[in-house]
């Protein structure tokens, strides 16, 4: 009985083991193989993402500039790491580095949405509403770049997010078949980093898993192209 619970005990460290090293070498994989279409990083000041950085996003001839969505307040205004993302949409938007903006969030219950919030912040920063389109289905950052491709058929995008997020999102971009850069919206240090870096992790574990099998997004509906006019998704 002893010896049987003995190798029971050795089968699950190794076990253990096979699973942290597997995740490490997807973590590494996904990292080393989007780290090159980073080509930028906001810090908040004024003219911050540098000419040099917006001549090499010109050369993929971004048909529009999405921004991830982040958690909002109950008084419906963005986080601070969200809040983060938008101005450095918006900054690039402003340059002249594509003609729309692609705002996708959570926006699975009435009381909580997350891109009214960042549709607002947008349009009271100048933005015309024309050139905002929603994606209320973005529950995850598997069904953003997959409705960014199939409902507005973006075939090429600057991502914005912060750092330690896209590599997974470029990584999706590649499987869509989207051709993509990534602007890192790292302005503070935020709270619960921490939490966050370890969770993504494992998120880049289950979505390198998701994109090898490659279900269809949570909600599809409709082509909206990203060329139009972004008032219909509002």
């Amino acid at each position: 009985m002893f010896r049987l619970l003995f190798r029971f005990i050795k089968f699950l460290i190794k076990m253990g083991i096979f699973i942290v090293i597997v995740a490490i070498v997807i973590n590494l994989f996904m990292i080393k193989t989007t780290e090159d279409q980073i080509v930028s990083s906001y810090d908040g000041t004024s003219g911050s993402v540098s000419n040099e950085t917006l001549v090499e996003i010109s050369r993929i001839e971004p048909e529009c500039i999405m921004v991830l969505g982040a958690s909002v307040h109950p008084d419906g205004t963005p986080s601070p790491m969200l809040e983060d993302r938008l101005e450095a949409g918006i900054e690039l938007y402003n340059r002249g580095v594509a003609p729309k903006l692609l705002l996708t969030g959570d926006n699975g219950q009435i009381e909580y949405n997350e891109v009214e919030a960042m549709k607002n912040y947008a349009v009271n920063a100048g933005v015309p509403e024309e050139d905002i389109f929603l994606d209320h289905a973005g529950f995850s950052t598997y069904d953003s770049v997959y409705r960014a491709s199939y409902v507005f058929g973006v075939e090429s995008m600057v991502v914005v997010t912060q750092e330690y997020h896209l590599y997974r999102t470029l990584h999706g971009c590649k499987k869509m078949g989207i051709e993509a850069v990534g602007i890192g919206a790292d302005q503070e240090v935020y709270a619960g980093q921490e939490y966050r870096e370890i969770r993504e992790v494992l998120a880049r574990v289950k979505d390198f898993v998701m994109w090898l099998i490659k279900p269809e997004a949570t909600f599809l509906g409709e082509a909206i192209p990203i060329s139009g006019s972004g008032i219909v998704t509002q």
